[in-house]
């Protein structure tokens, strides 16, 4: 009988424990592998169109690679993981364990409609969520601690990849079509991946610490998009970082990172949705369309957002640095809730994810598990002139502004007359609207 992988988060034939089972399975009954992605309409419709243009052309990616023989079909999983298994006869459906919410359902729904065992392996990340705990037994509520019995912990070796893996032949629906989108996207699949990743440890890992809140400088790995899809693991990257004859702390950090968000989202599902603490009254928030317009557009009038948010829009992609000022934007200075913004950002993202999107927010807007206090308030120009001194990236992404020289180009309002008349006036003033973020925030924790 052929075994069944199911390919979720794991569009990769390297360094895939779940895939290996699959094939020592089908081995051991001398038959044949059947590589499945099942197109999910709620997923479809849920996905913003340039996640949805990326995710198509690495199934194509993945398709190549299995010799055309990827098994694509449309439906809910629940319906269609036990109709292919009775189709092709399979003893078990193989699979990476989902961690966030919708997919631990999903996976739930579908094991109770087998008729055949679902065998979860390993995860998508170095250490699965959920399985570090503090010394009482509790999930770990700050980043610090929850790194250091992260490193403590340690991951396994890389997995081999399968050789010559007699990949079945079994009727497809084929890849989806891709959704139009005007995003510039990356170079997809498993062999881009790994590109990306060798160019970056040989060009550019060492100035990583250095670099990294630098937009205006191509000082990050941008391997964001692979994580998500699972093109690349996090195991591999971690076992190259040990390889490497320069400090690799920094970088390691933001893995780490990753994996605590995934391991906060594993013990609170709601966190997706809704804050991990209230900070400010009800009242504090502005609903109102026309800022979060301006917002969304790249027209606040303050050129380091507007540049992230334009970025955004053409890529599919921000810097980290910028995400961290941008959203502090909304919340802070045009008082709209968090999750108005991480929905904004899910739309547009190519690597959009729902842990790390979300408590990203949340940790901006000091509302999550170990984040910055809400009366930390990113003020846009200072953070623009530190981390883009000379103003290459606002001009960049900015055009009305690339005539405006050096850091002016930050504060345009202050060249008078000579202040672009295509660029819009500042929509509102940081200075007050931070007192009045503050004000809230006092007025909540004395309520």
């Amino acid at each position: 009988m052929p075994s069944l992988h199911w390919f979720r988060r794991d569009l990769r034939l390297a360094d895939n424990p779940a895939l290996l089972a699959a094939v020592e399975e089908a081995r051991v009954a001398d038959d044949e592998v059947v590589p499945l992605f099942v197109v999910d309409p709620a997923l479809w419709r849920a996905a913003g169109a340039p996640r949805l243009a990326y995710l198509a052309r690495s199934l194509r990616a993945l398709d190549e690679a299995l010799d055309g023989r990827l098994v694509v079909r449309h439906g809910a999983a629940s319906s269609v993981l036990p109709a292919v298994a009775r189709e092709v006869g399979a003893p078990s459906v193989h699979v990476t364990a989902a961690t966030e919410p919708y997919g631990r359902r999903r996976d739930e729904a579908v094991e109770r409609a087998l008729d055949v065992p679902l065998v979860r392996t390993g995860s998508p990340y170095a250490v699965a969520p959920g399985r570090l705990t503090t010394q009482a037994g509790t999930p770990f509520q700050v980043f610090t601690p929850f790194r250091g019995a992260w490193l403590d912990h340690g991951w396994s070796v890389p997995a081999r990849r399968p050789q010559r893996v007699p990949w079945a032949d079994v009727p497809s629906d084929g890849v989806p079509d891709e959704p139009g989108t005007d995003v510039d996207l990356p170079a997809a699949g498993e062999r881009a991946a790994h590109a990306r990743w060798a160019a970056y440890v040989q060009d550019g890992l060492a100035e990583y610490g250095t670099l990294r809140n630098r937009p205006d400088l191509d000082g990050t790995s941008m391997l964001s998009i692979p994580l998500k899809y699972g093109e690349l693991h996090p195991r591999t990257l971690l076992a190259d970082l040990t390889q490497a004859p320069f400090d690799t702390a920094t970088f390691r950090s933001e893995l780490a990172w990753r994996e605590f968000h995934a391991d906060v989202l594993w013990h609170h599902p709601c966190a997706a949705r809704r804050s991990l603490r209230a900070v400010v009254p009800e009242d504090s928030w502005d609903d109102g369309d026309a800022s979060f317009a301006a917002w969304a557009e790249g027209r606040t009038g303050y050129p380091f957002v507007d540049a992230g948010m334009r970025q955004l829009r053409a890529l599919g992609w921000m810097h980290n640095r910028v995400r961290m000022v941008v959203a502090s934007f909304l919340v802070k200075d045009l008082h709209v809730r968090w999750q108005r913004g991480a929905q904004h950002f899910m739309d547009w993202l190519v690597d959009g994810d729902v842990p790390q999107n979300q408590l990203n927010w949340q940790w901006v807007a000091g509302t999550g598990r170990d984040a910055a206090p809400y009366f930390r308030v990113f003020n846009p120009v200072t953070q623009g002139e530190r981390f883009d001194p000379d103003g290459a990236y606002v001009r960049e992404w900015v055009p009305e502004l690339r005539g405006i020289p050096g850091r002016a180009v930050h504060q345009p309002w202050r060249l008078g007359l000579e202040a672009p008349e295509d660029y819009p006036a500042p929509i509102v003033d940081h200075a007050v609207e931070r007192k009045v973020a503050l004000d809230d925030f006092h007025r909540g924790r004395d309520a």
